[in-house]
Formats: C-alpha cells, structure tokens, sequence
C-alpha cells in the first residue's frame, strides 16, 4: 500500500511487490506457454484473445470485454486517472519450417529457463505479464486515483498502430499514458524510428519478346530509380538518439501479357523508415524529386492499409507511421526510471526500439504520452530463435504493478 500527502507518493512496498511478482514467475510461464501455444497471426487471433479473457476473469479483473475490432480488454479500479498498457497478441508466421530445426514453432517449451516458441518475445511475452500484474494490484490491494486498463491489440504485425487508431479514436479508452511492453530486454524505451510503405510504379508499351524493339519496357524505365534509391538511402537525415533514416525496396514485380512479352509495368515496394524529423510529406518529395523518377513519369504513392480483423472490422488508414520520442524529464519517461529503481535497486538502462510498434499511433499520431518496458529481447522478434527468459517475466509484472502509482504521483509535480 502506499501512503499520500499533497498528492505526492511517500511509501510503497516495492519488497512485498517484487516478493509476490517473483512468486508467480512459473504460474506466469505456464500462461505463457499456453497462449504461445494457440496460433494467432495476424487477423487470426480469435482463438488466443478467448483464452486471454479466461484468464483475466480468473484474476479478477474489474471488468473484460472484447471490442468490435477484435482487441481484449480487462479493466482495473475507478479512479479518475487512466493508465494504459498494451501488449499486441497476434504474430507474424513461422517462415521457412526447416530452419526451426525440428521444433514446432507453436508447441512452447522451456529449457535452462528459456521459453521458446512463436511469439515468445514478439510480444506473448508482455501479455503474459501484464495479467499477472493485474491479478497482483488486485491480490495487494495496490488501489489509488486511476483506473488500470490493460489492451490485448490485434492486428500490429499487419498495420502497427491500427489498433489504437480504433480504441482512442472510437472512444473505447482515453488514456493518459501508455506503457508498451514490447520486448526491450526489461529496460525502458522512449521511442523509435517510424514508417511508411511506398510504391513506385513505371508504365510501358507491351510487345512480342522476340522483338523488343517494338515496344517500351516498363523493367528498363524501373532500372535507374532503383539504382537512385539505394543512393538515396545513403544521404538521408540521422538524428543522434533514434538514428538514420533508410530507405530499401523490399520487392519489385512486373506486368506482361506473357512470359513472351516485354513488360508494360513495373513496380517496386519500399519500405522507408523515419528518423526524427523526418515526414510523409518529405519522403514522398524525396522520392519523386529524383531524377529519373520525373524522366520516366514515374507514380509515386503512399499506400492504404484496409484489411478486415479477424472481427471482420475494417478500419482504413494510410501506412504512414510517425517517428517519436519522449523527452528523459517528462513525467512518463521518470516515474518509469523512479518504479525500476525502487522495484530493483538500480538505475534501469533507457533506449530506444530499432523496429516498429503500436507507439507509432499512440506518442506518434495521437499524441499519448507513451513508453515501453517488456520481457525479451527484440533480436530475437520474427526469427526462429523466438525465445523469451523466464526470469524477465517477475521484473515485468512488478513494474507493472507499481507504474500506475508513480506515475500518478510524478506527474502531478
């Protein structure tokens, strides 16, 4: 419990805290293991958000429900304070099945308290730990002037951000701050670099392939803006925290009548990353500034993401994913630093995500103040090695369990 005078935060029991959390580590991991378990890519998470409401019922959640985009939702408290966490429960899929060496991605195992399995670290990981952190604030006892809700989103590996696009903007939570628990090795984030996914596409004139000559190869035109791309990413902008700007196609295809044919279209997809600064209006300009982008009538164009969640939602958006970054002094970044230092004893290590995370729509597009704290490691995100530490699983509910109250107290300094 804790004790306020003026608003301000006198005591916690972090020991009793961090005690408990460590208590359910392996409770924890069995969850875990199950939701690891249950296959749920991307606008196929129907299965998994089921259990995952079992099991915030079953820790008593004040409230759960599923919305009509697909997201799980458990609440906790009423206070006048609303504190976000997000974990995202779908995966990408398990690639190529031989370089799993003869696992299955989705039958979870633990060997030298290491879990293994689709979705470990991208982000089962976090979900996991957020219930249990549920289930701690209401086992403690830990209430105060804000309400907890904790957010299973659908949907992140195929359109980040899409998710609480639809939460905020519909109306379904209004926070104050999110915490993030995508992976980052059980140290604090504050940002990352942000996205987009553009097209170039060129036109030509289709004609027999064994005359050339006779018509205007789409391929050809194609050849040098490739070329002026790579050179491009190579003087893009850098910022001294997020990093450099990068640009890299990431697939290029062709039309013809046939395979006898010369190629009347041809486009590439790339993916552009943003560093600080950097905008959608001045990396569609970049693109179509270059010189044989105009020599060629080239289209440039940002893409639309409006696939259907596994609900059946269809929510439309541009794919354009803003860069963010919270300031070290802002309330949110330094009652994350205050909760680790107090939970474990030493300053928490602050960085940042080299990938892509619903934070592009929270800090990015809404404006939410927003951090991350979560079990695993990123490296391991999308590969074969999907794996998290069991041990990361305690610090992370506890954090969690205590974020609330120091924010609360922090932020009205």
């Amino acid at each position: 419990m804790s004790t306020r005078v003026d608003g301000k935060l006198l005591m916690f029991d972090y020991q009793r805290i961090t005690k408990w959390a460590e208590f359910q580590q392996d409770a924890c991991a069995k969850f875990l293991a199950d939701i690891v378990s249950i296959p749920s890519i991307s606008r196929d998470e129907g299965k998994v958000v089921q259990r995952i409401a079992e099991e915030m019922k079953a820790a008593k959640f004040d409230s759960v429900e599923i919305d009509d985009f697909g997201n799980v939702i458990g609440r906790i408290g009423k206070g006048s304070h609303v504190i976000a966490f997000d974990a995202h429960i779908d995966t990408v899929d398990v690639g190529a099945a031989e370089l799993w060496e003869g696992r299955d991605p989705f039958e979870a195992r633990i060997e030298n308290g290491i879990l293994y399995g689709r979705g470990a670290s991208d982000q089962k990981g976090g979900m996991a730990a957020l219930v249990y952190a549920g289930k701690g604030i209401k086992e403690l006892a830990l209430e105060g002037d804000w309400q907890v809700v904790i957010v299973g989103s659908v949907s992140e590996e195929d359109c980040d951000g899409l998710c609480w696009q639809y939460l905020v903007r519909e109306g379904v939570v209004k926070p104050e701050v999110v915490v993030l628990t995508e992976p980052t090795e059980v140290s604090l984030y504050r940002g990352h670099r942000g996205r987009m996914e553009i097209e170039v596409s060129t036109s030509g004139v289709s004609c027999h392939g064994s005359a050339p000559e006779r018509g205007d190869n789409a391929i050809y035109k194609m050849a040098p803006i490739v070329q002026e791309i790579a050179q491009l990413n190579e003087r893009l902008a850098t910022d001294a925290f997020l990093g450099k700007g990068t640009v890299t196609i990431s697939e290029i295809r062709s039309t013809s009548p046939s395979l006898c044919a010369v190629a009347d279209g041809c486009t590439i997809h790339l993916d552009r990353r943003l560093t600080k600064g950097e905008t959608k209006e001045t990396a569609l300009n970049e693109i179509k500034a270059l010189p044989s982008v105009k020599k060629h009538k080239a289209d440039v164009r940002l893409l639309e993401y409006r696939e259907p969640t596994w609900r059946g939602t269809v929510y439309p958006t541009e794919s354009y994913f803003p860069a963010w970054v919270m300031d070290e002094d802002s309330p949110a970044v330094r009652a994350g630093c205050t909760a680790h230092e107090k939970l474990f004893g030493e300053p928490v290590r602050v960085g940042r995500w080299g990938f892509s995370t619903n934070g592009v729509a929270t800090a990015g597009l809404l404006g939410i103040p927003s951090i991350g704290f979560g079990p695993a490691s990123e490296t391991h995100a999308h590969a074969p090695t999907d794996q998290l530490p069991i041990r990361h699983l305690p610090r992370a509910i506890a954090f969690y369990m205590v974020y609330p109250e120091v924010y609360i107290s922090m932020s009205g300094e």
